[in-house]
């Protein structure tokens, strides 16, 4: 495989990262250290910027007005894009838009028009609810939110847990019951002001920014119209999202850790112990080696799944293996750094403490590494690995 950029995604890289260095990374000096968002007067030039760069919605496909780049462009500005303090989980504050909400590119043109598109522009926010107080790794047996057929409409009753960017939405695609197993998911889109929905708690957690939230649904009415995709098609869908949302995903771990090494590269060379530089202590020297090895490793993982996935093969076994692999290095490299920078390390005033909280999240966050080891595992060994001992 060759990884080697192409012209133009050099030139994407390289306009990526003068933008983060040049414009987002002074800013947060003057920013509180979980800070997820800037004053509109600070975003508002920014934006604009962002957008002569041709990169807004820089996650959308073309058919729907978006850049529509690969999957191997998109992992590149990925791993620059979260190279902040706030990079893991708002990627430069939210200017290069990119609302999580991809389902919404396989909604109908009524559905686009009153929901994707004003998202896109920035005239809405929406969250995704999966997740159950009964479980969100397994939402064909977990899922017991169900929704009943009433005429032009249907009825939701049940709850949702662990749901991000619920506070500042105005909708949320919502993954309820309609049949039975992994054929009986549906989905729909919900407005945060129908009648029975109701946010019952915000979730403190590591995660300072946009901190899941659980939802109670009584009686929720929801007009067929707002049904998006097929009845029972909801897991499918979903699933097939997720999977490659997972290689982004695992560059924005990569990107933080490059990051964290940086830093502690830069204070190996100019901290004194003993008479000499930390750069001269060979146990130092073994850490900062380590941490390129598990960088290097990272990144590759991260370009072959999304080369893959460019080239329309099933990637699940890849995408697991990128999200295991880059958010456990990437752990291990914030470790390391914090421990040559000492006492340094854990101080607010660097980002060390808010990537090792946030970190520690991408673990259990777009499933827990133990589900993907299952996943890898099944793919490896086929229905042997199960243990009913199905076919894949």
């Amino acid at each position: 495989m060759d990884f080697t950029p192409t012209d133009e995604q050099r030139q994407l890289v390289e306009m990526v990262r003068s933008f983060v260095q040049k414009e987002i990374v002074p800013l947060e000096t003057e920013l509180p250290p979980d800070a997820g968002r800037l004053p509109e007067h600070v975003a508002a030039p920014l934006r604009r910027k962002v957008e002569q760069m041709g990169l807004e919605c820089w996650d959308a496909p073309s058919e729907v007005g978006g850049p529509g780049l690969d999957v191997i462009t998109q992992t590149l500005l990925a791993i620059e894009m979260s190279q902040h303090r706030a990079g893991l989980y708002t990627p430069c504050y939210g200017l290069f838009g990119g609302g999580g909400l991809a389902n919404l590119y396989d909604a109908d043109e009524d559905q686009k028009k009153r929901y994707l598109y004003p998202t896109m522009r920035g005239e809405r926010r929406g969250f995704f609810a999966l997740s159950e107080p009964s479980g969100g790794s397994d939402p064909a047996r977990a899922i017991r939110t169900k929704a009943v057929r009433d005429g032009d409409d249907w009825i939701i009753n049940g709850s949702k847990m662990w749901i991000s960017g619920v506070v500042d939405a105005d909708y949320g695609i919502v993954v309820a019951r309609t049949g039975e197993g992994r054929g009986g998911l549906t989905q729909f889109i919900v407005d945060k002001d129908t009648p029975g929905l109701t946010m019952t708690r915000v979730i403190p957690s590591l995660r300072r920014v946009e901190e899941p939230t659980e939802l109670e649904f009584d009686n929720v009415r929801v007009p067929d119209a707002n049904r998006l995709g097929e009845e029972g098609k909801g897991f499918a869908n979903a699933a097939g999202r997720l999977v490659k949302v997972r290689i982004p995903y695992s560059a924005q771990c990569v990107g933080v850790a490059i990051a964290a090494h940086r830093l502690a590269v830069d204070y190996a060379k100019i901290r004194e112990t003993f008479g000499r530089k930390l750069a001269q202590q060979q146990g130092i020297q073994w850490m900062l080696v380590d941490n390129e090895v598990d960088i290097d490793t990272a990144r590759l993982l991260v370009l072959q799944a999304a080369q893959l996935a460019d080239a329309g093969k099933n990637v699940k076994r890849e995408a697991a293996m990128a999200k295991l692999y880059c958010t456990e290095a990437a752990s291990r490299v914030i470790d390391r750094s914090m421990q040559i920078h000492g006492g340094l390390g854990v101080a607010a005033e660097m980002p060390f403490e808010r990537w090792y909280r946030e970190m520690r999240i991408r673990r259990i966050g777009e499933g827990p590494n133990e589900v993907q080891r299952l996943v890898i595992a099944r793919e490896l060994l086929g229905g042997a690995a199960s243990i009913r001992g199905e076919k894949k």
